[in-house]
């Protein structure tokens, strides 16, 4: 397969390869702990919704065409700490919603994104995801075109591939896409994430211990729970401790979610082949989505954007707030 032919399951497949890669040459010759506790989340929610939705898309023939904008040239008004820290003020005005753990976390994404980095149109697909709020039922979805709002797929599991087998299913649930146990104080919720890291699915011959013992681990596992709910108090401290991570700088000028929202997007650091962008309200700072980009050539292209539109709590598969 060449480079126009990538899938975006193999790309991201790729990008994961790279960043492991870099977090094992970073921690080179450097004395690190192994990971402690269960891995709270396997890279799942939006993205796996979005493969989903732009599978449908492929097949569903003539779509609208969304022209997503990275930026222009204004100078930044605030830091990316100053604008995770409003965030975080933001976060602890929302109203708090709770969930058992036999209910869903039910979330409506807009998804753009090509069908290969670099080529081909963009398309937009609207998704309806239900997440098990106590990790105890797979995860459900359904996508339409955006362009067709009678278009709606069935509702279907969805189920990461094994890593080490690709025409292989998990059979294990997600863990739970509700955080109601999380720390509400940055550093509390700092040493838990140290101890509860992301699940990254690596490849075999990757260096587990580097990699999960790497200083920025708990910054990665902080960025993979806004793909779930977290509440408000534990959703600012998530804020606060973005904020202190080094590295991540504001895109300059206005940006537009893939939702066309005008919002202000941080790019987040540590990250090799590509540019990962959080996009926040330019006004209310509320977290609007986020999105995916790459360089070649010298030139940058969106490749994938997710802009979240309503977040609720129900009570099965395929039930709407």
């Amino acid at each position: 397969m060449n480079k126009t032919e990538e899938s975006p399951q193999g790309f991201e497949a790729q990008l994961l390869s790279d960043l492991t890669a870099h977090v094992a040459r970073r921690a080179e010759g450097v004395p690190v702990a192994s990971p402690v506790g269960r891995r709270v989340r396997s890279l799942r929610g939006w993205r796996l919704a979005g493969a989903f939705g732009l599978a449908v898309a492929l097949t569903a023939g003539g779509l609208a065409v969304q022209t997503m904008r990275l930026g222009d040239q204004s100078p930044p008004t605030a830091s990316a700490s100053e604008i995770l820290r409003m965030a975080a003020d933001a976060a602890r005005q929302q109203p708090a919603l709770t969930a058992r753990p036999d209910q869903y976390v039910f979330t409506e994404i807009l998804v753009t994104s090509r069908e290969a980095p670099g080529s081909g149109p963009y398309r937009t697909v609207r998704t309806q995801l239900w997440q098990s709020a106590g990790g105890v039922a797979y995860t459900q979805a359904r996508s339409r075109p955006e362009s067709d709002p009678n278009g709606w797929g069935e509702l279907r599991v969805l189920r990461m591939d094994d890593p080490a087998d690709p025409d292989k299913e998990l059979d294990a649930f997600p863990p739970p896409a509700y955080h109601g146990d999380l720390p509400t104080e940055p550093d509390a919720l700092l040493r838990y994430l140290r101890e509860h890291p992301v699940d990254l699915h690596l490849p075999e011959a990757a260096d587990e211990a580097a990699v999960y013992g790497d200083a920025s681990m708990p910054y990665t596992t902080a960025r993979s729970m806004l793909d779930d709910y977290v509440p408000p108090l534990a959703l600012a401290a998530l804020y606060e401790l973005l904020a202190r991570e080094p590295g991540a700088t504001v895109i300059s000028g206005n940006v537009a979610d893939a939702a066309g929202r005008s919002g202000v997007a941080i790019r987040m650091p540590g990250v090799t082949g590509a540019n990962v962008d959080f996009v926040f309200d330019r006004d209310t700072h509320v977290f609007l989505g986020n999105r995916d980009s790459v360089v070649r050539d010298g030139k940058e292209s969106l490749f994938w954007a997710a802009a979240r539109l309503r977040t609720a709590i129900v009570d099965r598969p395929g039930q709407l707030p």
